[in-house]
């Protein structure tokens, strides 16, 4: 009878035995590198000093990637921001800009 008692204290359906979760604070420093941001500043570069709309394009979707798992708002928004200012200024460029030169072989 004694082990049904403490069966029944330990079973973690009854509420008074249930506790909340605590998620254990992280640093700003310890959090895993966000790779989506980091690949969209590289397109968005790209986009921009070689003139590839696919890049730009590219770099617009990997900031809405970024931006959807963003952890830290005061780090990650920056490189996002920067990476989708890098985005928008390669498509304006390559869709408003003046048209390339042609090139003579």
């Amino acid at each position: 009878m004694s082990s049904h008692n403490s069966s029944a204290v330990n079973d973690p359906r009854q509420p008074s035995a249930a506790k909340p979760f605590v998620a254990t604070p992280v640093a700003p420093q310890d959090l895993p590198i966000d790779y989506a941001g980091f690949i969209a500043v590289v397109f968005g570069v790209a986009g921009v000093m070689f003139r590839y709309k696919l890049c730009s394009w590219l770099a617009i979707i990997f900031c809405a990637q970024s931006l959807s798992n963003m952890r830290n708002i005061e780090t990650d928004l920056k490189q996002i921001s920067m990476a989708m200012m890098f985005a928008i200024m390669g498509l304006v460029t390559n869709y408003l800009g003046p048209a390339r030169p042609a090139t003579k072989n």
